[in-house]
């Protein structure tokens, strides 16, 4: 009996996506050549291409330039670090899968995929609470206190993502019992639950904060515009402006990551792996808008991308220094 099933079951050519496709999988096999590249995986290298570039130009930045050592620029370098790891995993997977085979590595790879996209997803979380801090706390934000925050919350956030990509390695895996795999080997169910549920956890603490942080904006400026004894209409612009920039970054973050959080819950590793491929993909989009969103937008980094790409600084071009709370 498990011989037969063994035999309808095709695996991904991917180590830690598998799913099963019943029907077709002897007539492909006869039809198709020993050697495929899925053309997923090519997306998701592509994808790792991208964020490893990206984000290493942001870490090379904030580690050349004595300026930006402020908590909120270290949060900005952990979240690019970050996103710089989960890259070169993305890379490191698809050599791997196609060079060398091994159970062994397929682990090291899951978990160190693990360990950096949690490092990435924390760090947001990280940010949104510096930059909650620095609204609610602004006469103390730059206070020895709020630097102490901040180093134990990157410690807090990389101890936890390091502890979840060793789980795997450790012997929390489906190597022995295919049984138990969720929609990525060789993570199991129990594995993948966890994982979205501290996602969930996340997400609404981050909704949460960012609720606040717009009363507070909002509060702040209709303060402001009563001490000018009128509300004027750049009152209304600002605020617009900055209630937008707030939901286009929540809304990225959940439109990248919760289809994939939901889908490790709902989903089964038997079903195609095309679902799992659709909707990991659009996860890893997260860590190549991040760098744009939380960085390249940042006026003191273009200052320091003008001196690092042009050999020296433009005075004509204007910059302003921004601080957290700017949105």
């Amino acid at each position: 009996m498990n011989e037969s099933i063994a035999l309808n079951e095709t695996r991904s050519p991917v180590p830690w996506i598998q799913a099963s496709n019943q029907n077709s999988s002897l007539e492909l096999s006869s039809k198709l050549p020993i050697f495929t590249i899925n053309p997923w995986d090519i997306m998701l290298c592509i994808s790792g291409t991208i964020i490893a570039c990206e984000n290493a130009i942001v870490v090379a930045i904030i580690f050349y330039t004595p300026n930006l050592r402020t908590p909120m620029f270290v949060l900005i370098g952990s979240l690019a670090t970050a996103d710089l790891l989960a890259g070169v995993g993305l890379i490191l997977n698809f050599v791997f899968q196609y060079v060398i085979q091994s159970e062994t590595i397929s682990l090291i790879t899951v978990g160190f995929l693990v360990a950096s996209f949690t490092a990435s997803v924390s760090s947001l979380l990280a940010i949104t609470v510096d930059r909650y801090l620095s609204l609610y706390n602004a006469l103390t934000y730059y206070s020895e206190k709020t630097a102490l925050c901040i180093h134990m919350m990157l410690i807090i956030t990389w101890g936890v993502s390091l502890c979840l990509g060793l789980l795997p390695v450790l012997g929390w895996n489906c190597l022995e019992d295919y049984s138990s795999c969720s929609i990525v080997r060789p993570l199991t169910k129990s594995n993948v639950t966890l994982l979205s549920a501290s996602f969930f956890v996340i997400f609404i603490l981050m909704l949460h904060l960012y609720i606040k942080i717009c009363k507070i904006v909002c509060r702040h400026a209709h303060q402001i515009a009563l001490q000018q004894h009128f509300l004027t209409a750049s009152h209304y612009v600002a605020t617009k402006k900055g209630v937008s920039t707030l939901a286009i970054i929540l809304g990225t973050f959940g439109a990248s990551w919760l289809p994939f959080a939901i889908y490790c819950v709902v989903g089964d590793s038997r079903y195609p792996a095309v679902y799992t491929y659709a909707t990991l993909l659009p996860a890893t989009y997260n860590s190549m808008i991040n760098p744009i969103i939380y960085a390249y937008r940042n006026q003191e980094i273009q200052r320091s991308m003008w001196v690092l790409f042009c050999g020296c600084f433009q005075s004509k071009v204007s910059f302003r220094s921004r601080s957290p709370s700017d949105v």
